[in-house]
């Protein structure tokens, strides 16, 4: 088994773990810094809209030497609007200009064609209007709504309306730090931006859930039981599901990636950027929500119930004596050990040397009353 795969199995039987739940004050706030971030960001520099949602004209012109800046400068000078030059593939150009009418398009086709070199026809013009962006927005927050109350009605339903709440409040997080991030780069939104966010809701909530159901079955009779508290059992669901989580959005951020900083970075294809940077920013903020938010969320609100409360008043007792009886019995012990090495210390016995004495001095007597005797006869 890998090293990874060995530590996994650890996190899941308990044997070592990362107090998640225990640091949420040090998670909120860091994630209160990243959306106020955002949403200044949002705030001063705006989201910069493509023409499906302002209106205006999209020039394609084909192979050139041409430099995208001369062509920005030459499509600027004749609408009199911003532009945008995106390189593409295949050394040609697409070229955005925004609130342009029929004739301003017409004049910025033909001063493109001529700073080519090129007929009027080889540069390709699309002109939209602003009513259809007006309709695909209209539509994508119509869906937005409906998927947030279906989320909120099922995990409701399938788990309790505490962890509803909180995969509720991790979804708007990760929705504001996408569109804060769009407005901090300048990336331009497109109606494959808006496919990009509504795909990353599913993928925001498919670790939430997994965590949400291990927390489930862990917290089954926990009111019967007085050896971990609420906070505790969480933080032992998360860290069960924490590789796996983490394997899952490693795998699925590769291959965005690729669309990302290869496909629209490297090699020039812009249009990859609309939406690769909303699934890579959702998937990533989707995976550390659900770790360091909904999890811990969760948590805070269910210890506010009387029953949980009076479950950590009986945790603590219990811990309180069991502490109690390790001390007492630590002290038993070092009493013990005491009188043991007293009785190593003690003298011997001197009962034998006292009679070794005694008979040495009854010998002596007999010697000396011989003596004596000897003296006299003398």
């Amino acid at each position: 088994m890998s090293r990874l795969g060995t530590l996994g199995a650890r996190l899941y039987r308990g044997e070592v773990g990362y107090d998640f739940v225990g640091k949420r004050k040090i998670w909120y706030g860091i994630s209160i810094l990243i959306t106020i971030t955002a949403i200044l960001g949002l705030a001063v520099r705006g989201l910069n809209m493509g023409i499906e949602f302002s209106g205006g004209a999209v020039f394609t012109t084909p192979t050139t030497s041409v430099s995208a800046e001369d062509a920005r400068r030459t499509a600027q000078d004749a609408s009199g609007h911003t532009a945008i030059v995106q390189k593409l593939g295949n050394h040609s150009l697409r070229v955005q200009v925004s609130e342009l009418t029929t004739d301003q398009s017409r004049k910025t086709q033909e001063a493109l064609a001529k700073k080519l070199d090129v007929s009027t026809d080889k540069v390709n013009t699309d002109i939209v209007g602003p009513s259809w962006g007006d309709e695909i927005a209209n539509k994508a927050w119509t869906g937005l709504g409906v998927f947030m109350i279906l989320v909120v009605i099922y995990l409701a339903i399938a788990f309790e309306w505490r962890m509803a709440l909180a995969a509720l409040i991790a979804l708007i997080h990760d929705l504001t730090i996408t569109v804060g991030v769009y407005a901090l780069v300048g990336f331009e939104v497109t109606p494959g931006t808006v496919i990009g966010l509504l795909t990353i809701l599913g993928y925001s909530l498919y670790d939430t859930v997994v965590v949400f159901d291990g927390l489930k079955e862990s917290s089954k009779d926990i009111t019967k039981q007085t050896r971990f508290t609420y906070s505790e059992i969480a933080n032992r669901s998360l860290n069960g599901t924490l590789v796996r989580s983490i394997n899952t959005t490693v795998v699925a951020l590769l291959p965005v990636a690729g669309l990302l900083f290869i496909g629209g970075g490297f090699l020039g294809a812009g249009m990859l950027n609309d939406i690769s940077l909303a699934l890579f920013v959702g998937l990533a903020a989707g995976a550390y929500s659900s770790i360091f938010i909904a999890t811990p969320l969760v948590a805070d609100l269910k210890e506010r119930d009387p029953q949980m409360k009076a479950l950590a008043k009986r945790v603590r007792a219990r811990r309180a004596a069991d502490a109690a009886k390790a001390e007492q019995g630590a002290v038993q012990d070092e009493a013990a050990e005491s009188a043991e090495a007293d009785e190593d210390d003690e003298p011997q016995d001197a009962s034998p040397a006292g009679v070794v004495g005694q008979r040495d001095r009854s010998a002596g007597r007999g010697r000396g009353g011989r003596g004596r005797t000897s003296g006299k006869r003398r």
